[in-house]
């Protein structure tokens, strides 16, 4: 297991550079938050453990179901907030009462505390993981290790 959050951070920065596209998830074409998490999984694992249904850009914006953080729990194990460490998945709730939906991979740690994610008008970025991001953080996983 040791290395693979340095991996996926690493796999992450990759993409930087990418284009946001719904639903995609293709290195240098086009990805959303969801499709660089799945590109980096590829990256690391093969195949994707489970088949994304098709999503609409609001797709949790009328009800309460957690959906996304059910799915992420299924694979990865969750950890507490405050041990962030490179690779970590975070799911980010982006507004009161709203479901969480947008995740990203935590780049940097510490005093240059940074995460990678996709989001619409700006593709693939590193934001440092300011106040705003910070206090939006409603789970983190970790990013699981190769299967022998």
């Amino acid at each position: 297991m040791s290395g693979t959050g340095e991996e996926a951070a690493a796999e992450a920065r990759r993409w930087i550079g990418t284009p946001y596209r719904h639903q995609a998830s293709v290195r240098g074409a086009g990805a959303d938050c969801l499709g660089l998490l799945r590109g980096v999984w590829r990256a690391l694992h093969g195949h994707e453990p489970e088949l994304i249904p098709a999503y609409t850009p609001d797709w949790g914006e009328a009800g309460a179901d957690e959906r996304l953080w059910r799915a992420l729990a299924r694979h990865m194990p969750g950890k507490p907030l405050e041990q962030a460490a490179p690779g970590d998945v975070i799911l980010f709730r982006m507004r009161a009462r709203a479901v969480a939906k947008h995740v990203g991979l935590q780049a940097g740690v510490g005093a240059n505390a940074s995460f990678v994610h996709a989001y619409s008008g700006h593709g693939v970025v590193e934001s440092p993981q300011s106040g705003p991001w910070t206090r939006r953080i409603v789970a983190r996983f970790e990013f699981p290790g190769r299967r022998t």
